[in-house]
């Protein structure tokens, strides 16, 4: 008789396990014609070029543009490096408001936060700069939310679970690659509009794309506003045990806040033709965002009574209201020059520069407790960046490509914040007033060859040199962090032969017998940059503990922050294996296993130690360079229809991903000592039903992650509750052109658990649990076409 605890283990097993059972069952195994040449890893994310004559396009081994098949999955066949293409289809299905809606539903994808509230993109569990996010193949200024782009402006997802070298190995866990709308096919215009509720606060929004192609032009904008509003309420106990088992501390917070939020989202593509295969296109981008939100919270302290006599009893505060207003707004322009070089060469040059600012505007006031206490904060942030790259193509023989290629960004930001506490200075901020100025530098090498050996075996090896120099001026002077990293790169792929026949005699691919199964294997390096923040991070000193009063100490839960510019890359060497078997009408069965080593783990430890600012030593949390860690996890995934499973004619879309998770850090104690944020495992099941005889279709997708518990330094843990979330829509087509589609997300929305626990050098167990509300939300749009 199995164990509870057992039972939860094999839960995500007995949950998704007799779909790829049956699956693999009822599989056929006869031949299939090839589609069309693979395409060059190197390019992947290279944007659609300008429409270019049938035989200079035929010169070419990199291809580009549209996935073709359902979701992508012909596309993935037949790379070499192992990506998962999510195209149109799939972002459409489900008519999320967000892209973080669609990243979940990916294999081994997580969110940080509670359900529908966004927060960070974790691949394999691991969050804080192991996933590489890229919009078009460039990185993003900090400050940049992939919240703020609609699904509709969104031409495919790539997601790369292994590094390339012309996409950057800053990928430990893998890389997510957004390419914006890039179809310039004529009258293909599209107007999307509608509305709903937010925990039953409204929501609407209008998306339009205009497409237009002449022989020399081709062009394409999309546009996006928005306006919502977003309730949030979490309740939060901090409890402080001593050794004898007596409470020391008991307070619970409750916390209120609506937001209200417009934004503006566009970008195009320019694309002219010049010549014969070369080609300028510019890619125009601006975004901007205004919020506004009121709030307000109570503290109700059991423990200790207060006191007035006795100050050190009294709460910071009983009551508090805050207002708050900000904005953001970025632009980017990006060129893109390609042009041929004869023999087979191609030389294509990338420019741009990104500018990003942000204004707030903060305003609490808290009543009760200790004092009467106002603060008013102010800040603004600017990014600037400058790019240039390149790279040069050369066709080495019919199926066999090599590339070399440079980058440069040169990165500028200025962090100015202001806080006054009842009209004086605020001891929170002991920087106040200051501007942060930081400048980094980032340039990069590398060098790729990809090898069509045969019908069976392609393979791609590349090499990477990323040098990144970050300067800051500090209010203590001036600090300096220089890395650099050496990656080297390869994947292979084996098409299994098939029991007999060969390739269509239309395909571009070489004769030769090829089955539906192949099998993949990487080796790389990659590794992990300490961000701008983490270098030189602002102070900040909690304002639950005033340095100024009693002995001027705080504890662990109440930690203040502060940056280390001593901390290095994280590197790590990776290994893929995987298996993938394709059906006849488009389907896939995937199993993939892969295993990490990465050495100078950054986590945040709290240690007391002295500071300027106060008497007595504070627990200050800063990151800091841990030892090693180890990584591993098994990855399935299935799209198939019901007929692949049992003989029926119902026309049911099945898809399924199932994510095991395993990590160790060295020198910290187990048995939960995982790589922070990292879950044991994470399941989707969805499925799809087109109603015979009606314009209707209906489809769902359940998203669970479990409830863990990660070990941290010095006696200190976090934990997290499980999500379960469940979204469902229903479409109606009036004919091709012409949809209305209904979204519920998060039904039957559940609370949010998070928490903390750390012991202390005095033997004081300090404990804080923190339950935020989930709030469903319904959406119903209007699509056109025309």
């Amino acid at each position: 008789m199995p164990t509870p605890r057992t039972a939860r283990r094999l839960t995500p097993w007995l949950a998704a396990a007799p779909l790829w059972l049956a699956a693999a069952a009822g599989a056929q195994t006869d031949t299939e014609p090839a589609a069309a040449v693979p395409p060059r890893a190197a390019a992947q994310a290279a944007p659609a070029p300008a429409p270019v004559p049938a035989a200079a396009a035929a010169q070419r081994v990199e291809v580009t543009g549209s996935t073709t098949g359902a979701d992508g999955v012909d596309e993935r066949r037949r790379g070499t490096a192992s990506r998962i293409t999510i195209g149109r289809e799939e972002l459409d299905r489900m008519g999320d408001q967000s892209l973080g809606e669609v990243l979940k539903r990916l294999p081994g994808v997580t969110l940080g936060g509670p359900p529908g509230r966004g927060g960070a993109v974790r691949m394999r569990g691991m969050g804080g700069g192991y996933t590489q996010i890229l919009i078009d193949g460039q990185r993003m200024p900090p400050g940049f939310s992939l919240e703020s782009i609609a699904p509709e402006q969104i031409e495919r997802i790539e997601v790369m679970r292994a590094p390339v070298a012309e996409h950057g190995a800053r990928a430990i866990a893998g890389t997510i690659n957004v390419v914006l709308r890039s179809d310039f096919k004529r009258k293909a215009s599209e107007l999307r509009f509608g509305g709903g509720a937010d925990g039953g606060r409204p929501q609407t929004g209008l998306t339009v794309q205009r497409n237009g192609q002449s022989d020399a032009l081709g062009w394409n904008t999309t546009t996006t506003l928005f306006a919502n509003q977003r309730p949030n309420a979490s309740t939060e106990r901090t409890l402080h045990t001593a050794t004898d088992g007596s409470t020391v501390l008991d307070q619970q917070e409750e916390r209120h806040s609506l937001s209200r939020s417009q934004g503006l989202f566009t970008n195009g593509r320019l694309a002219w033709k010049l010549g014969p295969s070369e080609s300028l296109e510019l890619q125009p981008f601006f975004n901007t965002v205004r919020s506004r939100t009121a709030g307000g919270a109570t503290l109700a302290q059991a423990q200790p009574l207060a006191d007035v006599a006795q100050p050190e009893t009294l709460p910071p505060f009983t009551n508090a209201d805050s207002h708050s207003r900000s904005q953001w707004q970025m632009g980017r322009l990006l060129g893109v020059w390609q042009t041929p070089t004869g023999s087979g060469g191609r030389l294509l040059t990338r420019f741009g520069s990104t500018l990003s600012t942000s204004q707030g505007h903060t305003e609490r006031l808290e009543t009760g407790g200790l004092a009467l206490a106002k603060r008013v904060t102010d800040t603004r942030v600017r990014d600037l960046s400058v790019d240039w790259n390149g790279k040069f193509s050369q066709l080495l023989a019919e199926r066999h490509s090599a590339s070399a290629g440079w980058e440069l960004q040169l990165n500028q930001r200025r962090d100015t914040s202001t806080s006054r506490l009842n009209g004086g200075a605020d001891f929170a901020d002991p920087d106040s007033g200051d501007t942060f100025e930081a400048r980094t530098q980032r340039l990069a090498a590398y060098a790729q060859d990809e090898w069509d050996w045969s019908p069976q075996l392609s393979f791609y090896a590349g090499a990477r040199w990323e040098g990144i120099t970050t300067r800051a001026d500090l209010p203590n002077g001036p600090v300096s962090n220089r890395s650099s990293v050496f990656t080297p790169l390869a994947h292979l792929v084996w098409r299994l032969p098939a029991a007999g026949g060969t390739e269509s005699a239309g395909s571009a691919a070489p004769t030769g017998t090829r089955g539906r199964d192949q099998i993949r294997a990487s080796l790389t390096r990659s590794y992990r940059s300490p961000t701008t923040q983490q270098l030189i991070g602002r102070r900040v000193v909690n304002s639950r503990d005033d340095p100024n009063l009693g002995d001027g100490a705080n504890t662990a839960d109440t930690a203040d922050r502060d940056g280390n510019p001593l901390l290095k890359p994280e590197l790590s060497w990776g290994l893929e294996l995987g298996f993938e078997h394709y059906l006849p009408e488009g389907g896939l069965l995937g199993v993939n296993l892969f295993a990490k080593r990465i050495s100078n783990v950054i986590r945040t430890a709290k240690t007391l130690e002295p500071v300027a600012y106060a008497q007595a030593q504070r627990y200050v949390a800063r990151p800091t360079n841990g030892e090693t860690a180890d990584a591993a996890g098994l990855e399935l995934e299935a799209r198939l229809r019901a007929a692949d499973l049992w003989a029926t004619t119902l026309p049911l879309a099945l898809r399924a991903n199932l994510s095991l998770l395993w990590s160790r850090v060295q020198g910290v104690p187990g048995p939960d000592n995982r790589l922070e944020g990292q879950a044991p495992y994470t399941l989707n099941l969805g499925a799809d039903l087109p109603l015979r005889g009606t314009p209707l279709t209906l489809g769902g997708n359940w998203n669970y992650t479990p409830p863990f518990r990660v070990q941290g330094f010095d006696d200190q843990a976090n934990s997290q509750g499980r999500k379960s979330v469940f979204d469902a829509y229903a479409l109606w087509r009036f004919n091709a052109d012409a949809s209305v589609r209904l979204t519920v997300s998060n039904a039957g929305a559940q609370p949010f658990d998070t928490g903390s626990l750390a012991l202390q050098a005095d033997g004081l167990r300090v404990a804080s649990d923190t339950r935020t509300r989930s709030f469903t939300t319904a959406n119903l749009r209007a699509e056109l076409r025309f």
